[in-house]
């Protein structure tokens, strides 16, 4: 058998689909197995690179085989479809992971540790928990609506509901329906403030969180995320790289020499770049009270471009600043105003 140079990985559930290449790219081997059977299989083959497409169960796989010895490289799926040759299958999928990780300008993906990815699934608790908040909220307006009371907009109302409800006649089965509903806000309520609180303590607790509240109108939500998928911001060559990762530059379409620039590109992480252009516009609603180089910035944004564009601006020049304070392990100043 040619010695192996790199193994991909078709992950699944329960089997994986395992395409071997030595170093000049001819096939060594094409197998199934399962999960248990790929690990012995590793663990007893000589140390190669492993590359694998990033998804769900990408990172845990990526660590064990680390563990062992092996170098575990992940590509977006995007990267790898323009290889697939002919008809799709688990097969033919693990060799265009093979031909995507030897491209040499491919980019990777950076394995996630145990604790980033804790912390990830936490802010998905978490914006679960904000959607049903809302749905439920929603849900209660409109029951009441069919019965002609019509509430403020806005969850305040929720916290008072009972003394509404005595100001109105509503059949008391309907009364029943609402207070179960009640309860089921306040919990879900309740469980997002705790939630809130342990990802303070978390955020306290790290280094590279810590630094990050110093960026104005940054909080521990936004922090955090931003410490999960960041990382020490290595695997990014520049902090453009890092703004680009998360979809907060302009999407290119260019073609014989003229260069047509168009709205964000909206890549990467939804939730982490919807935190920070909320940010912004927190920023530029306190902008009265920020001072040095950055609001000077902003004031003069404001001047001559829609404030949603200016929302998306600052929103890069947060991201840029955050991937700065990770790589060159400082915090941020806001410096002399003008």
């Amino acid at each position: 058998m040619s010695e192996l140079a790199l193994i991909g990985i078709d992950l699944g559930k329960h089997t994986f689909h395992l395409h071997g290449q030595d170093k000049s790219g001819r096939e060594v081997f094409c197998k199934k197995c399962s999960r248990a059977q790929m690990m012995q299989f590793f663990a007893s083959s000589q140390s190669c690179v492993v590359a694998m497409e990033a998804c769900a169960g990408s990172h845990c796989v990526a660590r064990q085989l680390a563990a062992i010895g092996h170098t575990a490289k992940l590509i977006s799926p995007q990267f790898v479809k323009p290889f697939v040759k002919g008809n799709k299958n688990d097969f033919v999928d693990a060799e265009a992971i093979c031909e995507a990780a030897s491209r040499p300008s491919m980019r990777f993906v950076t394995p996630k540790t145990e604790s980033q990815q804790t912390l990830s699934v936490l802010h998905r608790m978490r914006e679960s928990l904000v959607r049903d908040r809302t749905r439920t909220a929603n849900q209660m307006h409109g029951f009441l609506l069919e019965f002609g009371v019509s509430l403020p907009r806005g969850l305040t109302i929720m916290k008072r509901l009972a003394v509404v409800l005595a100001e109105h006649e509503l059949p008391v089965r309907l009364t029943v329906l609402l207070q179960r509903l009640h309860n089921h806000f306040i919990y879900l309520d309740e469980q997002i403030k705790a939630m809130d609180k342990e990802l303070a303590c978390q955020v306290a607790d790290d280094d590279l969180g810590s630094r990050l509240l110093s960026i104005p109108c940054v909080g521990p939500i936004t922090a955090s995320l931003l410490a999960v998928e960041m990382g020490d911001g290595k695997q990014y060559r520049c902090s453009r790289d890092f703004a680009a990762s998360v979809g907060l530059v302009p999407k290119q379409y260019s073609t014989g020499g003229k260069a047509n620039l168009l709205g964000i590109s909206k890549r990467g992480d939804k939730h982490l770049r919807q935190l920070l252009v909320q940010c912004s516009r927190v920023y530029m609603q306190r902008l009265d009270h920020q001072k040095g180089a950055l609001a000077d910035w902003v004031r003069s944004l404001l001047s001559r471009r829609h404030s949603n564009v200016v929302a998306c601006a600052l929103a890069n020049k947060l991201a840029r600043i955050a991937w700065a304070i990770a790589a060159h392990h400082t915090q941020y100043e806001a410096g002399p105003g003008a």
